[in-house]
């Protein structure tokens, strides 16, 4: 039994390092739009909007779904003032007849990370943090490496804080995945484990989920409460997020829920469904389409001091801007939570084509998010399912739903009444067609 316990930790293990690669890889990726016509094409058939009723996204996504043989494939079209589409198809679990709806619930991996960055940001404008709060501050009991002490919360999450890629060493991964106390204990015992070893190359950028966990860690340290009770608190409640929980969801020996899938085959929700929640803050979070929506909404509209459909702001437009701003250090362009990079398509008028991306995986389930702030509107895309299909599957659809809603903004554009003789816009910026190459 123990041999097998050890094969399945080492299995574990490699599954991590080929998601950190993953991740690492995804800034460096072919634009989605690249599966898209030309806009001057007709555009694919949609269903005729219903005023204040999301569009049904279920004829656009089943081709791709079963083009690439996923269990389910699940999409939105999100803008700041509202949840636009939205479809959900396919089955819970590959081989049964329980169909995927619109309400169910998605991991999304390290699109989780956004997320602590934004709960953070909180916590930072009510004064319990400073963006400059030091690892050797917030952890002043702890023994570690003084290379550690400096280490800011902000660098954490900018992954530019030295911390490692993986946490293989003196087995502490796999000693996290053994942890049986609370969540909270778990992130201090991962913490411990990497502060006694001196950090990697601070400023330089290493895609760590280590750094995320570690900066998770410095909130409970200074409120008092777990992650997880942060998070609903001061960032799911106020954005009336209700779905959201954290590890694979569903219960056991009930399809009430969709299920993540290894090499086809449906896992099981519980302690082998997901990552240890040590590195939570990282990579945990499930919530339902719209909920991500919610969220996703909250980064179109805060940084002009509004929140989703034109509430009240979260937060302040400048730290918004914090939270999407890109280290000038070298390596990836990765702000707090986002990659961030330029796309002719979400070019608006006088910008740059600015986007925020994030994939996220566990190896059992797959998503991303693409955000075009210059455009008001956002594409978020998942499945259960992690394996290479996954990442091409997402990439497929996230480029039809760009195509269907730019054609749509154009139509209205076109179909808007006037009194006046329209003043001159920009031509539409057109979007590359297919094998055009990365935007």
């Amino acid at each position: 039994m123990k041999h097998i316990l050890t094969w399945v930790l080492l299995a574990v293990a490699l599954l991590v390092v080929i998601k950190v690669a993953r991740a690492v890889a995804f800034a460096r990726r072919p634009d989605p739009a690249i599966n898209l016509r030309s806009l001057t094409a007709p555009p694919s058939a949609a269903p005729a909007p219903v005023p204040g009723v999301p569009a049904d996204l279920a004829d656009l996504l089943e081709p791709i779904r079963a083009k690439h043989k996923l269990p389910a494939l699940a999409g939105a079209i999100v803008t700041g003032r509202e949840l636009a589409a939205l479809g959900a198809v396919g089955v819970r679990r590959a081989g049964g007849s329980e169909p995927v709806t619109r309400d169910d619930l998605w991991h999304l991996g390290s699109d989780t990370k956004a997320m602590t960055a934004t709960m953070l940001a909180v916590l930072v404008e009510q004064g319990t943090l400073r963006w400059d709060s030091t690892v050797g501050e917030v952890f002043k009991d702890l023994p570690m490496d003084d290379g550690w002490r400096a280490v800011t919360l902000e660098q954490l999450l900018r992954n530019r804080g030295g911390a490692p890629a993986d946490l293989d060493k003196d087995g502490l991964w796999g000693r996290l995945w053994q942890f049986k106390g609370p969540p909270r204990e778990a992130r201090l015992e991962l913490v411990r484990g990497v502060l006694k070893h001196p950090p990697g190359q601070v400023g330089t950028f290493v895609y760590s989920n280590a750094g995320y966990a570690i900066a998770g860690a410095m909130a409970e340290q200074v409120t008092g409460s777990a992650w997880e009770d942060l998070m609903r608190e001061r960032l799911f409640a106020p954005l009336g997020m209700t779905s959201v929980g954290f590890g694979a969801p569903g219960t056991p020996e009930r399809v009430d829920q969709p299920r993540g899938h290894r090499r086809g085959k449906p896992v099981e929700p519980g302690p082998l469904g997901d990552n240890p929640p040590a590195i939570g803050p990282a990579g945990t979070v499930h919530c339902s389409i719209s909920d991500w929506a919610r969220f996703v909404a909250l980064h179109l509209e805060g940084p002009h001091g509004r929140g989703p459909g034109g509430g009240a702001a979260l937060l302040k437009p400048e730290s918004f801007a914090r939270l999407h701003a890109i280290d000038p250090g070298p390596g990836d362009p990765y702000a707090m939570g986002w990659l961030v990079t330029e796309r002719p398509w979400a070019k608006g008028e006088g910008g740059t084509g600015r986007v925020l991306t994030h994939a996220g995986s566990n190896t059992m389930w797959y998503c991303v998010a693409w955000v075009a702030p210059e455009r008001d509107f956002a594409v978020l895309v998942a499945t259960n399912q992690g394996d290479g299909r996954a990442p091409r599957a997402c990439d497929e659809a996230a480029g039809k739903l760009f195509e269907r809603h730019l054609a749509a903004t154009k139509r209205g554009a076109e179909m808007a009444p006037t009194t006046s003789p329209p003043a001159a816009t920009p031509a539409p910026t057109p979007v590359p067609a297919p094998g055009s190459g990365p935007g």
